[in-house]
């Protein structure tokens, strides 16, 4: 079931609470991967809306295998980000909730939907590019403390 799909069945485009979970994957050279987003095609870390009866770790889990190609584990929290109300290309409204964790690659290989995502890249931390939206800028900059 598509929880935000069936809310906004019934609310269309007025704000609501949405609760997301996503992650930061980094390689064997400190790098972290981001997500070009084919809604924007701006970058973002890769993530999604948590299910009815999911837990954040499973959906964080869940999203980075749909929008990235790769099975990944929970290491642990980075951060929860609260204070981000955001307008979605199509109209939609959300006060947004994320909870980040540093995830851990298990296998697969680097794939794009080409409709979620349009490109995926490891970054440096100190060369992040802009990101899709402030709560993004809040965990860019944890990242950057979280390395000095």
């Amino acid at each position: 079931m598509d929880y935000t799909k069936w809310l906004r069945s019934k609310v269309g485009h007025e704000k609501v609470i949405l609760v997301f979970a996503g992650g930061c994957l980094f390689d064997d050279a400190g790098r972290v991967l981001l997500q070009r987003r084919g809604d924007s095609n701006k970058w973002g870390f890769p993530g999604g809306a948590i299910e009815l009866g999911e837990t954040p770790e499973k959906a964080a889990v869940r999203e980075l295998r749909e929008e990235t190609g790769l099975e990944v584990a929970v290491e642990s929290l980075i951060g929860i980000y609260t204070d981000t109300d955001m307008r979605y290309p199509n109209g939609d409204e959300a006060h947004s909730i994320c909870i980040v964790y540093k995830l851990r690659a298990l296998s697969g290989e680097l794939t794009c939907d080409n409709v979620e995502t349009v490109e995926l890249k490891y970054f440096d931390i100190d060369k992040l590019p802009e990101m899709f939206c402030k709560q993004h800028e809040e965990i860019k900059a944890t990242l950057v403390k979280l390395v000095q």
